[in-house]
């Protein structure tokens, strides 16, 4: 069954391969960018089956309009993909309330702004789906140099738990994206935005940062292109997961973080329990 889909940061990334298969299996789709002549050069113009979009995530009345021009165009939307964001690297005290606020303010806020403006056509037609786009790094914060951006992604966690208790008794399916390293332009200076101070003493982290420019970036194991199958795929389930792990990076650091998890819970059983009356 072919869906109307609504896919946010479309115009790079897996956001891009998504929207760019989506309309090869013959989807409708309305796709945003803050850059809408990019999305356009790569995706094409407007037409029938598809509508690209400028659109602010932080502007509350411009993202209702993006929706409500879907409406009209589109006559309805099926699924919701909550895939705008970018990285802020630093370590956690390098990191200006400032840079941490826009991150938060994109991250978190603008997927709140967005789900806020489609649920209501969602929950008029009894249905849907709506896939919020994580990172392992929302699961596991292990990452030195990227505390900030981890807090936003395990926002959109706690959000997403959320919104599947809210809407499970609505009929509108909840799931949440952990995707691992995929070979896109993430790391790319206008995804991804540095600290605005350097102290010296988190080597560790500024080794990392180091890293990710000059070794992960454009050598990353995940494939775009599969990401986007796997969402189609799931689109079309009667039951869909709430937790998806992307990548085998991503299942083998959930993994772990959940082996971890399991141990410190039985060492600390003793305390759990004591604390009770």
């Amino acid at each position: 069954m072919k869906k109307v889909w609504f896919v946010t940061g479309a115009s790079k990334g897996l956001g891009l391969s998504l929207v760019k298969r989506l309309l090869k299996e013959g989807h409708r789709v309305a796709a945003t960018s803050r850059d809408v002549a990019t999305l356009i050069k790569k995706v094409g113009p407007k037409a029938e089956n598809f509508l690209p979009l400028s659109m602010d995530l932080s502007n509350e009345d411009n993202v209702a309009e993006a929706v409500s021009q879907t409406v009209g165009h589109l006559g309805t939307i099926d699924v919701l993909v909550n895939n705008a964001g970018f990285g802020q690297g630093g370590a956690v005290e390098e990191v200006s309330n400032d840079l941490a606020r826009k991150n938060f303010e994109v991250n978190v806020f603008g997927l709140l702004n967005v789900t806020r403006s489609v649920l209501p056509v969602m929950r008029k037609q009894k249905s849907g789906h709506i896939f919020n786009i994580a990172s392992i790094g929302g699961f596991t914060g292990a990452f030195s140099g990227f505390g900030v951006y981890c807090g936003t992604k395990f926002a959109v966690a706690g959000i997403t738990e959320g919104l599947h208790a809210d809407l499970t008794p609505l009929g509108i399916k909840v799931t949440l994206i952990y995707p691992g390293y995929f070979r896109t332009d993430f790391l790319a200076s206008d995804s991804f935005s540095n600290p605005d101070r350097r102290i010296e003493d988190y080597q560790a982290a500024h080794q990392l940062l180091a890293k990710h420019e000059s070794e992960i970036g454009g050598n990353q194991p995940g494939d775009p292109e599969k990401a986007a199958e796997v969402f189609i795929k799931v689109a079309s389930h009667s039951h869909a997961p709430l937790h998806l792990f992307l990548g085998s990076d991503s299942y083998e650091m959930a993994e772990h973080k959940i082996q971890l998890l399991k141990e410190e819970l039985e060492q600390n059983k003793v305390h759990s329990y004591f604390t009770n009356f």
